[in-house]
């Protein structure tokens, strides 16, 4: 097969586990002969120092061309710190998202056997727990109507955002969360707030419409706010969960404490134009070039692209070799074992890389 893969290192320690995915996504290409042709291009803090936009045109074009989006991360401290700002990085990551209708975020949550002991929870609580928390991407309190903070006719100050949703929007994210369940264990967890929000009793009231389309699939909803206690006191109840933009969000990271690590979590955003591949978690400034980053999730989306694209052995070859990294402790400094020797994000990057040319 020929792809054609737009490369988006954007900042923090996006360049150093960009480079990994890369070598990763090379090395299993080689193997089973497929070619691949890569474009880089600006996004985030980065392309907003060169060119003052975090998601150039240029940008969008070459993603908009290309088969898939291999993304890394967008996060400047300059940008957090300035309340003010009118231009920010992660504005190009919404943006992106909207132009290319990524409005499904696929975010698999798995346990790691021999790295259960670094979850904050009990090992009986997170052994075994396997989940997809399918987030809904391009509406909601992200992309509704907004209004900057300002003074109101009586001098108080006041900021708005408006959580928007149409029946469309709903209605596709729930089929994709719908196909995903009879593809595992056929359990679908509907997450709102139904009890309190507008929006939710829209999301609710879909849901239960089209229930009935797939009887095969054991439907429940559930309040966000029981949702996050469930993940953290009964992970293992939940098969795949789907839930609107900002809940998504909130949720998810809070997953990534279930498996010990956000560095070990990749994710796929699918819609109607080109699919983008990236790890959850952030940029990371203060690690920037100390080759200290986990590039597991950065490899482990790859792995997402080559199934995506029905390449199941050249998937199935990468989470092998991550699966032995962990075994063999070749590991980045958050996840190493207490004496374990040191391996940086470039170490185990080219450790992944040998096994899988050897295997």
């Amino acid at each position: 097969m020929n792809l054609k893969i737009a490369v988006l290192a954007g900042d923090g320690i996006g360049p150093e586990i960009m480079e990994q995915g890369v070598a990763v996504m090379d090395a299993v290409a080689k193997k089973f002969g497929h070619e691949v042709e890569y474009k880089e291009a600006l996004c985030g803090a980065h392309a907003i120092d060169e060119v003052g936009d975090p998601f150039p045109e240029e940008t969008f074009k070459v993603c908009e061309e290309a088969d898939a989006v291999l993304f890394a991360s967008v996060g400047d401290p300059k940008f957090d710190n300035n309340p003010s700002a009118k231009v920010r990085p992660e504005q190009g990551l919404l943006a992106m998202r909207k132009k290319l209708g990524l409005f499904a975020n696929i975010r698999p949550v798995t346990t790691f056997d021999c790295l259960v002991h670094k979850s904050p929870l009990k090992d009986e609580i997170v052994r075994g727990a396997d989940f997809i928390c399918i987030r809904e991407l391009t509406g909601g309190m992200y992309f509704g109507k907004k209004q900057e903070p300002q003074l109101n006719a009586e001098g108080v100050e006041e900021a708005l955002d408006t959580n928007y949703y149409t029946r469309p929007e709903v209605e596709r994210i729930l089929r994709v969360g719908y196909q995903y369940a009879r593809q595992r264990r056929k359990h679908l967890t509907v997450v709102d707030k139904a009890n309190v929000l507008a929006s939710s009793r829209l999301w609710r009231k879909v849901a239960q419409e089209i229930a009935p389309e797939y009887p095969d699939v054991e439907t429940d909803y559930m309040y966000v706010d029981n949702a996050a206690m469930r993940m953290i006191q009964e992970p293992k109840f939940f098969d795949v969960m789907v839930t609107e933009n900002t809940f998504g969000d909130i949720l998810t990271d809070e997953g990534s404490c279930i498996t010990g690590s956000m560095g070990l979590l990749p994710s796929a955003s699918t819609g109607s134009s080109t699919p983008v591949f990236e790890p959850i978690h952030g940029s990371w400034p203060q690690g920037k070039g100390l080759n200290i980053a986990n590039p597991l999730a950065q490899i482990l989306s790859v792995a997402m692209l080559y199934e995506y694209f029905d390449l199941k052995e050249e998937g199935a070859i990468i989470r092998k070799a991550v699966d032995a990294s962990l075994d063999a402790n070749v590991r980045t400094p958050e996840i190493q074992v207490e004496g374990g020797e040191k391996y940086g994000t470039k170490e185990v990057g080219a450790w992944i890389v040998d096994f899988i040319k050897n295997n």
